[in-house]
């Protein structure tokens, strides 16, 4: 059941409930699809190939210039394989956050973190020297570094508040967007 949806250019995110009772939170984002990426990754992989044949038999060019675009068309190709096209948080009251990551090869990565362990949701401002973006993490009992919600995809301060105070509710943490710490 969908309770609540937002989208923009590149995401969508989705709230819902996997059972009827309610006890379980599901909150998606889901990148929508380019069918634009797919298709120049596959035109400049041909356009190689066909320059590299026309070298190797027009030309009387080297197998070596062959093999080379062979292997740069195997890269092109698994860049566009391996991209994601979903993350999910499935929140359980009782008993953890499941962290889902679904590819478009069908391969799905899944991390358990139970309740007892986490010890925060945090919401973070990441800045580089290029860009900008938030970051939804848990400050876990145990490990030294902070457990990213999303790992490969960076979705807007708008689809991760609501994601957060589900897991404040469930964590137990009181903390409000108005709070904010300065260091030193």
């Amino acid at each position: 059941m969908v309770s609540s949806c937002i989208s923009n250019s590149r995401y969508t995110y989705i709230h819902g409930s996997k059972w009827p009772n309610e006890a379980v939170d599901v909150h998606q984002v889901i990148v929508k699809k380019s069918g634009a990426k797919g298709f120049l990754v596959y035109f400049f992989a041909l356009v190689i190939l066909a320059n590299a044949f026309h070298l190797f038999l027009v030309k009387g060019g080297s197998v070596i210039i062959l093999l080379w675009s062979f292997l740069l068309d195997a890269f092109l190709v698994k860049l566009l394989w391996k991209s994601v096209t979903k993350e999910s948080v499935v929140v359980m009251p009782a008993f953890g956050v499941q962290l889902e990551t679904h590819f478009k090869s069908g391969k799905v990565t899944r991390r358990f973190v139970p309740i007892d362990k986490i010890l925060k949701p945090v919401l973070l401002e990441c800045v580089t020297p290029v860009t900008c973006y938030w970051s939804l993490s848990f400050i876990v009992h145990g490990e030294a570094d902070l457990v990213l919600v999303f790992k490969e995809l960076r979705p807007p301060m708008k689809m991760l508040v609501p994601i957060w105070k589900a897991l404040c509710a469930a964590t137990g943490s009181k903390e409000s967007l108005d709070t904010c710490r300065e260091d030193g």
